[in-house]
């Protein structure tokens, strides 16, 4: 099964309509939104198309596909207008490997969940990396509205044991084998 994984929407109409254009391109099974899907936040400026009823719309309407984690911005209210739910956090089983998915703001490379698993993958930083930490996969997907550090919108992809970050027109930024 391949899944792709993107973080940070922030309310950009515009920016979804190009994961969700890459999420097709991909010929992903399972779209995952690791949080922070409508509000833009109080410390950031508002994303392009600031659009968070149509960014429902869009989402509701692939619903089936999609499994959404609760960010540090998403709230109670959020849920009112979403035909999804929004989970804390998800346990990804591969046929041999195991993935812990979050927002970030709790879990993230400097404070680690106390249960082992082989990679943790993550938002809320808004800058997409892989690295390898103690012998887990820890990733970043980035963000694909208001991207930081000069760092690219991007998503990632989990196949066949492989994480790939990429940018929102699929370019190849890093690679790894879980």
């Amino acid at each position: 099964m391949k899944f792709l994984i993107a973080s940070d929407v922030h309310g950009s109409a515009y920016y979804l309509n190009v994961l969700l254009k890459a999420f097709e391109r991909e010929k992903a099974d399972k779209l995952i939104l690791l949080g922070d899907i409508y509000n833009h936040g109080p410390r950031n400026p508002l994303p392009k198309d600031y659009a968070p009823m149509e960014v429902a719309k869009m989402l509701n309407a692939i619903k089936d596909k999609l499994i959404v984690i609760k960010g540090n911005c998403d709230s109670v209210v959020d849920t009112m207008i979403s035909e999804f739910d929004f989970v804390e956090d998800l346990v990804l089983v591969t046929v041999d490997k195991t993935l812990f998915l979050t927002h970030g703001h709790v879990y993230n490379k400097d404070a680690m969940p106390k249960t082992h698993y082989d990679g943790v993958i993550y938002g809320h930083f808004h800058t997409g990396f892989i690295e390898n930490i103690n012998g887990v996969t820890v990733a970043n997907a980035g963000s694909i509205s208001l991207p930081k550090n000069n760092t690219p919108r991007s998503y990632i992809t989990v196949n066949d044991g492989v994480i790939t970050l990429k940018d929102l027109d699929g370019n190849i930024i890093l690679e790894k084998r879980l």
